[in-house]
């Protein structure tokens, strides 16, 4: 089965929750999500969902230094992010809670 395609579905809302924990910059990102078990992210796929979460108001960029070389744009949560993610989170019980009863 292609864990691509069920990740698609969830990957925003696992990257707003880790950018609600605290503010992260994309590469940074990519190295949680791995961190988390979800080590198959690659960055061609994570930089499209942030600019379409940012499009979307549900985060906001900011260019910081970088004691490493150039700039970073970190994210963060806006209101709109916090308002999405819980919706998201009331979701995942429900659908998880489904799919956990019918695989045992």
């Amino acid at each position: 089965m292609d864990t691509t395609q069920m990740l698609k579905g969830l990957l925003e809302g696992c990257i707003l929750k880790i950018i609600q924990k605290k503010t992260v910059y994309g590469y940074e990102m990519i190295t949680l999500l791995s961190e988390y078990g979800l080590n198959m992210v690659s960055e061609g796929s994570i930089y499209p969902v942030l600019l379409k979460l940012q499009k979307l108001e549900l985060i906001s960029g900011e260019m910081r230094p970088s004691s490493e070389g150039p700039k970073r744009k970190y994210y963060s949560l806006t209101p709109a992010g916090k308002t999405y993610l819980q919706q998201f989170e009331k979701q995942w019980v429900i659908i998880s809670t489904g799919v956990n009863n019918i695989i045992e």
